[in-house]
Order: structure tokens, then C-alpha cells, then sequence
């Protein structure tokens, strides 16, 4: 069973490291620990990346809320509503949209949330079960459309600021996005030989492809696995999963990948069943170096891992 929710962090590793040696009398075993990255970590063979952001909310905090791209409005999980000492407003619930379903939640009026250069006053905040996996709820992309995120997987930093419409410097893949209605950042990809849109999803874990680019991959002679994908709304939805040709992210070609395909609510919601469609999740993105969002260029720029 795979633990997909729209709104979803990674696991943590498991590999512990740190720069201090304890080395005990007589033992003969050394053993190295160092702290796991607190709020950017890449995908590796044994684990998923995340991208976690540093978030004040009514001036307490930091709390680490997942970014996600696929989502317009943050929300938070049931310790964080504790921690504040806010009360649930239960008269006021909102209808919450992942990838296998919808469900109804209660809010909490928050008199401000505060990353870096993103201040957002008077806001409300749904609540969430806790399906994030060491996370404290989600950062979403409402007020960032004239910022500009940096993400660098290698040295656990993210850093959201005024875009000031920077060129990214040698190195860098440059690869022009357009909004959705739905306010998502999409941008033409191929799969194979199979052009497919894309959708950027910093909070889903794994990459997911609607029915018709299954088809279309098919006809190339794939066969898959069946999976059970259980969303943040805990809804299920079958799928079938299985290993693709490269993935070209602009001059960026990720190899060796495994997609989840199915009749996934979040893409008829989204109104993307009819052409092929991927949803591409941070099994794909934390394979990068360092990732930039620029809201107001309406431009990614992608550094590949060496």
C-alpha cells in the first residue's frame, strides 16, 4: 500500500551521522551520527526528499509546514492548533481537496503566518490529520506569486524572497511555466517519446500519471503492478505502477523512475483525464541539486545532481 496524500512529506532517514566520536574504553566499534537535514532533504535510494519550510504562525513557531506547489491555502495538523492555544472554529469548516478525495475540516483563524519574505495577516487555516511524517501541516502557494523560492537539497536550506527577476547563474536549466486555473504550475515535459503536461506537486511523494498517459505507455509494451494509494483525506484509489522511459525536465533527464498511474480524483478535479498528464512529485524532485520557483519570471530553474 503506498502513502501518496497530495499534501505529504517524506519519511525521515534512518541513517544516522554526527560530527562528534564517542569512543568508550576497550570497545571496538566506532559509531558516526550526525542529525538528519531539519527541513530540505533529497531523494536517495532509501528514502524521499522533502522540502519543509520554517513557518511562524501568530508569531510562534517556527513550525515545519511542507511546501506545496499543488496546493493555494496552508493548513496545519491538530498539535500545532494545541501549541497555539487557538480554538477550532467547527461552524466553519472547509472542504479539502487531495489526490484520491475530498473531505470536510474544520479551520482556525490565525492573525498571520511568516516565512522569510512572505507575511500573509488574517488568515484561515484548515486542520489536518497528521499524514505529513514528522511535518506539522502544509504551506501552500497563496501570496507567493511575486516570490521567488530557493531550494538546495545538499545543504538543508530554503529561502523564500522578493523575485527580483534574478538570471540563474551558469549551470542551471531554465524552464518556462504557466498557471492553471487552479493556480498550478505546469509546463510541457515528454515521457519517452510521449509529450505529456506536467504539474510541479512539492507535496506529493510520488510521481502520479493520469489513464491516458498509461495508454499512451502502454502501446510501448509496459506492464505494471498493481497499488493502493491512500490520500490525505485517508480515501483510497487502485493504481498501477510501473518503471518508465526518461523523464526530460527541460535539458534534465531523470532515468530509472517507477510511476503510479490510475483514475486519481485530483486530476478529474483538476480537468486533466482526457491528454496525458503527470503530477510530479518529490521522488522526482529531490533528485535535483538545488531547485529555484520564480513566481513572478514564471520560470523554474533546475540544477541536476552530479
Amino acid at each position: 500500500m503506498l502513502a501518496v496524500p497530495n499534501w505529504a512529506a517524506a519519511t525521515d532517514s534512518i541513517t544516522p551521522v554526527d560530527p562528534a566520536l564517542l569512543v568508550p574504553a576497550q570497545i571496538d566499534t566506532v559509531v558516526v551520527t550526525a542529525p538528519e537535514p531539519r527541513y530540505v532533504a533529497p531523494t536517495l535510494r532509501d528514502r524521499i526528499g522533502r522540502i519543509w519550510a520554517p513557518v511562524l504562525i501568530n508569531g510562534k513557531g517556527p513550525y515545519r509546514l511542507v511546501l506545496d506547489t499543488g496546493a493555494t491555502n496552508s493548513a496545519v495538523i491538530h498539535s500545532v492548533v494545541a501549541h497555539l492555544g487557538v480554538p477550532l472554529v467547527e461552524s466553519k469548516k472547509v472542504r479539502l481537496h487531495g489526490v484520491t478525495g475530498t473531505a470536510m475540516v474544520p479551520i482556525i483563524e490565525a492573525t498571520s503566518i511568516e516565512v522569510g519574505d512572505l507575511i500573509i495577516d488574517d488568515v484561515k487555516l484548515p486542520v489536518l490529520a497528521d499524514a505529513f511524517g514528522g511535518a506539522e501541516g502544509v504551506l501552500g502557494t497563496k501570496g507567493l506569486g511575486d516570490k521567488r523560492i530557493f531550494i538546495d537539497f545538499r545543504n538543508d536550506l530554503i529561502q523564500i524572497t522578493k523575485s527580483r527577476s534574478q538570471v540563474p547563474p551558469a549551470g542551471y536549466i531554465r524552464l518556462p511555466i504557466t498557471f492553471t486555473r487552479n493556480h498550478l504550475l505546469s509546463f510541457d515535459i515528454r515521457v519517452g517519446g510521449v509529450r505529456t503536461k506536467a504539474i510541479l506537486d512539492t507535496g506529493a511523494q510520488l510521481t502520479l500519471g493520469n489513464s491516458a498517459l498509461r495508454d499512451a505507455l502502454i502501446r510501448h509494451g509496459r506492464e505494471g503492478v498493481d497499488e493502493t494509494i491512500v490520500g490525505v483525506t485517508l480515501d483510497t484509489a487502485d493504481g498501477e505502477s510501473f518503471a518508465v522511459p526518461p523523464i526530460g525536465l527541460g535539458g534534465i533527464e531523470i532515468r530509472n523512475m517507477r510511476i503510479t498511474f490510475g483514475e486519481m480524483f485530483i486530476f478529474e478535479k483538476w480537468k486533466m483525464n482526457d491528454a496525458p498528464a503527470l503530477l510530479i512529485g518529490m521522488d522526482v524532485i529531490g533528485t535535483l541539486d538545488k531547485l529555484v520557483i520564480d513566481y513572478k519570471m514564471r520560470e523554474l530553474h533546475l540544477r541536476a545532481r552530479r
